[in-house]
């Protein structure tokens, strides 16, 4: 307990830009509860002002809280989401933002990952390569992605990369702790071609086997094996299953191990999304947002630069 309680005190120190007079929100559901209330106790401990609120667990990420929940993050000035699936992209989240908060999403997050691997990096270090792939995203014109046999064409074009580095030094900030990625809205209806994932999958966890995906004009249309019919439920028939993000691991310390809180942020690995985009400069409003991790793809970058 004591370890956390350092944990949580370096974070509040070094990751967000606070003071003992800004009331926090710690959001949570029965999932995640009992780890969120040892983190509230922790930073009580610190002396912050601190409120509490437990919903329901969402069915899915990027599913929004209720009502009341959303209501709740209003009242404060920052939020820390320990949840089971993502309020990341979520029209919550953002209107928060509007509002001047800012939200801090940790999907899935353990006491292990508390503890151990990305959230213990160099926080310096890892904002440094974020920004620096965030620029590069949004240079390209588009992003070939070659697994095994398998080639997938995500274009890019005219899109702007989003840094979640972890640090959050502004007012009405937002992303994941842990982080250290950086992340863009491809552009809609235009990716082809298929792409193995060989990582894990947000709701589903570390994959025994890769499953193939087959995306034709942006929206995926197949997917292998029993994950892969699994996945497809998730996303639903509808909007959900357009390709909505691409992202790439900018954390030195991140560890691959199911979590997809983690992997995503892991060194030597994409992620592919679908669902909403809407939150992070694209056009596409659904109630999921799903990732899927790959672990060491090939990448080839066309730059829009002359």
């Amino acid at each position: 307990m004591r370890e956390l309680h350092k944990i949580v005190a370096n974070i509040m120190s070094n990751n967000v830009n606070v003071s003992k007079s800004n009331t926090i929100l710690v959001l949570t559901d029965h999932s995640t509860s009992l780890l969120a209330n040892k983190f509230r106790d922790a930073l009580i401990t610190n002396e912050w002002s601190v409120s509490f609120y437990e919903m329901e667990d969402r069915m899915k990420s990027g599913e929004e809280p209720p009502k009341e929940a959303s209501d709740e993050m209003l009242k404060h000035d920052i939020v820390f989401c320990l949840t089971k699936h993502s309020l990341t992209h979520t029209v919550a989240r953002k209107n928060a933002n509007l509002h001047g908060i800012s939200v801090i999403t940790m999907p899935g997050i353990t006491e292990d990952m508390f503890l151990h691997g990305a959230i213990n990096a160099d926080y310096q270090r890892v904002e440094k390569e974020t920004l620096e792939m965030t620029e590069k995203l949004s240079q390209a014109e588009k992003l070939m992605i070659k697994t095994g046999k398998n080639l997938l064409e995500i274009p890019l074009l005219g899109r702007k990369g989003v840094p979640s580095t972890g640090v959050f030094k502004e007012k009405a900030a937002s992303g994941n702790l842990p982080s250290g990625e950086a992340y863009i809205a491809p552009v809609e209806g235009e990716a082809e071609g298929k792409i193995e994932i060989n990582g894990s999958i947000a709701g589903i966890g570390l994959l025994e086997k890769p499953i193939v995906l087959t995306i034709q004009e942006g929206r995926l249309v197949e997917a292998t094996g029993e994950v892969g019919r699994e996945l497809l439920t998730l996303l639903g028939d509808g909007d959900g299953r357009l390709l909505c993000e691409l992202g790439i691991g900018t954390n030195h310390a991140a560890r691959v191990t199911g979590n997809i809180l983690e992997d995503e942020k892991a060194y030597n690995t994409i992620h592919v999304a679908f669902g909403s985009n809407h939150t992070f400069g694209g056009t596409i409003k659904s109630n999921v947002h799903i990732d899927c991790v790959t672990v060491r793809p090939e990448l080839e970058w066309v730059s829009s630069e002359v």
